[in-house]
């Protein structure tokens, strides 16, 4: 077994590849996101290690978090100058109120009072895709996110922003599909087609589905698991109406579906071989594994 300080150690994607980590479960919680664009290098920690106002980046992760939502940089795909003013979005991920508000601001001052209640910025309903490339976080990241960016941007040009760290830097690339903040990982260029047709169709792609930001671990690993069951692709199908904790790692998840709702018992569990997470993690760790033991439908 190779580890970081190991220089033949393999990157963190490829060595969870090759463990066969499960990628469901494992999309980071958040009720929605706020989006700043803001061009050129990003260091680790990309709202205070960027280009932006290290002091506005603290503030604005402050504001974001507290209201529940995950702050993130993007930018175009390739390189470009620094536009005049920059874009700025806020995303709704909530079921059934999915929306993005989208904005522009000059200096970064001027975010610090900028409202993040919908108040401000023109709502759209249009579908985008956020590709994680920040690679000062993790090689696999830039590594793995870049082609598929660029990939995509051919697709949809205009609908497509490479973003900061988005948790996960073991599955790049990462795509997050909005505004209904689905996580996809190990996602290549030739899934590109079918990922877009499939969320601009109202629909996911269960085989690069890590899961949803809106649903806690255990759901996101039961939703999987009826998908597969039911042969169920829509993307509404499946809500998940209350998650129990039964003790020692296991869960109990209702799930809405008409015309009869599903409870899902979920054992949550260490993964069999312990591997670094992150291409700069020093420590070894058991990746999580979700298994479904029960599936029944309820009235």
């Amino acid at each position: 077994m190779t580890y970081a300080h190991d220089v033949h150690a393999p990157r963190c994607a490829v060595a969870s590849l090759r463990r066969g980590d499960q990628m469901v479960g494992t999309a980071a919680p958040a009720s929605g996101f706020f989006l700043l664009e803001q061009p050129g290098g990003w260091g680790r920690q990309a709202l205070t290690s960027s280009r932006l106002d290290p002091d506005v980046g603290r503030a604005l992760s402050a504001r974001a978090i507290a209201l529940g939502l995950r702050a993130l940089l993007i930018r175009r795909p390739g390189r470009h100058a620094a536009p005049p003013r920059r874009r700025w979005a806020l995303v709704s991920s909530r079921p059934g109120r999915e929306r993005t508000w989208w904005g522009e601001v000059g200096a970064d001052e001027d975010l610090l009072a900028l409202p993040l209640d919908g108040s401000a910025g023109a709502p759209s309903d249009d579908p985008f895709f956020l590709v994680c490339t920040h690679g000062r976080h993790d090689t696999c990241c830039a590594v793995e996110g870049r082609p598929v960016a660029a990939a995509l941007d051919r697709v949809r040009p205009g609908a497509v922003w490479e973003c900061s760290h988005v948790g996960g830097d073991r599955f790049a690339a990462n795509v997050l599909a909005m505004p209904h903040g689905l996580y996809y990982g190990r996602v290549g260029a030739g899934d590109v087609d079918e990922l877009v047709t499939a969320h601009e169709s109202g629909e996911v792609v269960p085989r690069l589905l890590r899961g949803s930001t809106t649903t806690a671990p255990a759901a996101q690993a039961a939703i999987a698991h009826a998908r597969e069951v039911l042969g169920e692709r829509r993307l509404d199908a499946l809500t998940p109406a209350g998650t129990i904790h039964l003790g020692d790692g296991r869960w109990q998840v209702r799930l809405r579906r008409s015309p009869r709702n599903l409870i899902a018992t979920v054992q949550a569990t260490a993964g069999p071989e312990k591997g670094l997470l992150t291409c700069h993690a020093t420590n070894p760790a058991h990746p999580p594994v979700y298994e479904v033991i029960d599936l029944v439908e309820v009235g």
